[in-house]
């Protein structure tokens, strides 16, 4: 099977123009560079067991270092992943013969090209996050400018916010949303 070719004969418009979508924005997002990705991983200097703590000046070059290769590493399995979904999809048809094996099957693809186009959008956002560590604006909250706790990033590294200028935000959004 081509990527856009109907998953199975009876398969729904909706099921061709999803997989179409996701060869597409797979293709434009530049996700295919997996060993550029792990060789760049490998050129960074960090101690093993290495992680950044409070004692260290915020956002030195180790740290830095640290959450280049964390982002890196994260969005090198998530290309790794968008790899093997286009390689099932590559595989054939569904052959199943029963209309609701059949249904089933579209459904389990469905969910999984929905899946990997909120991969694709968070690797967006590692980009972003790495941009941030090249201009270095990474680790600084963008709405008041303090510094996003280390324990923040290490949970979310592609946080943009302190923990309490997103609950504001959030709560801003809360409050619009009602309206």
């Amino acid at each position: 099977m081509t990527l856009g070719a109907p998953v199975s004969g009876g398969a729904s418009s909706e099921g061709r123009k999803q997989v179409s979508e996701f060869e597409s924005k797979a293709g434009n997002a530049d996700i295919f560079e997996h060993d550029g990705l792990l060789a760049e991983i490998a050129r960074l200097e960090i101690p093993d067991g290495y992680r950044p703590s409070e004692t260290e000046p915020f956002m030195g070059e180790r740290q830095l270092a640290y959450f280049r290769a964390k982002l890196l590493k994260w969005k090198a399995d998530l290309v790794q992943e968008a790899r093997a979904t286009l390689a099932t999809l590559k595989e054939g048809p569904l052959q199943e013969p029963d209309q609701t094996d059949r249904a089933s099957s579209e459904t389990d693809w469905a969910l999984e090209l929905r899946t990997r186009d909120r991969q694709r959008k968070l690797t967006s956002k590692i980009d972003a996050a790495l941009r941030r560590i090249e201009s270095g604006d990474y680790g600084y909250c963008e709405i008041t400018g303090d510094p996003i706790s280390l324990q923040r990033l290490e949970a979310r590294p592609i946080a943009t916010m302190t923990l309490e200028a997103q609950e504001k935000h959030e709560r801003e959004e809360r409050v619009s949303r009602d309206d």
